[in-house]
């Protein structure tokens, strides 16, 4: 614990140590339930599949209709994990709750019935896949990891639900814990940070959550750390926080980085391509630059929709790093 709190104040890179820092990555080996990932050597990819009616990104591929509708778009769900497998994705992240601004919250029943056809007829298709729950409910958590889910994927950083940290602990899944600053329901009218606010906030927030999964007996082998791009971030908060990524490394998790779509790329672009804010299928070349930039501070894992776009702009990266390291 006292380490975990020393490095709430770290000394401060100088301009030289701080680029020798975006060309460097660090190895580690994730253990997950019953797998370990090696990370680090190249960017891993985790493929997004929203089994939502109502994903931010307009990808959701569960309609909530009866019967024999539903049925087909439970099918629709589970061929598009299997794409993403035979695509390359390294993990499958499966979420049946939206956490868009507004998004109307779940039960952890309601989330069930929708996440768990599709989490069993992944890996009934496709057994060796590696999958992940996008979910902050505790419950659904441990049903996932019964059914053979690696990885839980908790957006509020084990805050929401006062049993998650006791079940990753139990279930021995591997864990990502995220920054998140507030409630969807908040994001819009929360105060803003100041520039020199967000990637403190984030750096301090992400050690607490350290301490709460070191306290339930969570080993930190099984943690990768997400800084929440978008997650009670708003507009260009978040380029702060990309620029400032190679600090997080100070914390000696791995990072995975979830920039997929985000609106704040679209204001980035919206000067030279004014559609792209209004259409977030449109956001793949933005979301390319912000994927190698992320990289180049220190990513280990890409979260993201488009996973062929995100091997290419990885591979590019890679060989940045690979080639700076000489």
């Amino acid at each position: 614990m006292s380490q975990l709190a020393s490095m709430l104040s770290p000394p401060e890179l100088t301009g030289t140590e701080a680029m020798n820092r975006t060309r460097q990555r660090s190895p580690f080996v994730w253990q997950l339930r019953t797998r370990m990932l090696a990370l680090g050597g190249r960017t891993l990819v985790m493929a997004i599949v929203n089994v939502t009616p109502d994903s931010f990104s307009g990808d959701g591929l569960l309609d909530d209709l009866p019967g024999a509708l539903a049925v087909a778009s439970t099918k629709l769900a589970v061929a598009a994990a299997v794409g993403a497998v035979d695509s390359g994705a390294d993990i499958v992240d499966l979420g049946a709750e939206s956490t868009r601004p507004n998004a109307t919250p779940l039960s952890s029943l309601e989330e069930q019935s929708r996440l768990m056809p599709v989490l069993e007829g992944l890996l009934q298709a496709r057994p060796d896949a590696i999958v992940s729950v996008d979910t902050y409910h505790a419950a659904t958590a441990r049903v996932a990891a019964r059914a053979g889910a690696q990885i839980i994927n908790d957006v509020s950083g084990l805050t929401w639900d006062s049993d998650m940290a006791q079940v990753a602990a139990q279930t021995g899944c591997g864990l990502v814990l995220m920054h998140t600053r507030g409630r969807p329901d908040e994001w819009q009218s929360q105060p803003r940070l100041e520039h020199d606010e967000v990637v403190p906030e984030v750096f301090r927030r992400l050690c607490e959550g350290l301490a709460t999964a070191e306290a339930a007996g969570i080993t930190t082998s099984r943690i990768v750390l997400d800084p929440g791009f978008g997650f009670g971030k708003r507009g260009a908060e978040n380029f702060t926080l990309l620029a400032g990524l190679g600090r997080l490394n100070e914390l000696g998790r791995p990072l995975l980085i979830g920039l997929s779509r985000k609106s704040f790329l679209a204001e980035a672009v919206r000067r030279v391509e004014p559609e792209v804010q209004a259409q977030p299928n449109s956001r793949k070349t933005a979301t390319i630059a912000g994927n190698v930039a992320a990289i180049l501070t220190g990513a280990h894992i890409l979260r993201v929709h488009d996973v062929q776009a995100a091997r290419e702009a990885a591979a590019v990266a890679d060989a940045v790093l690979a080639a700076s390291s000489e």
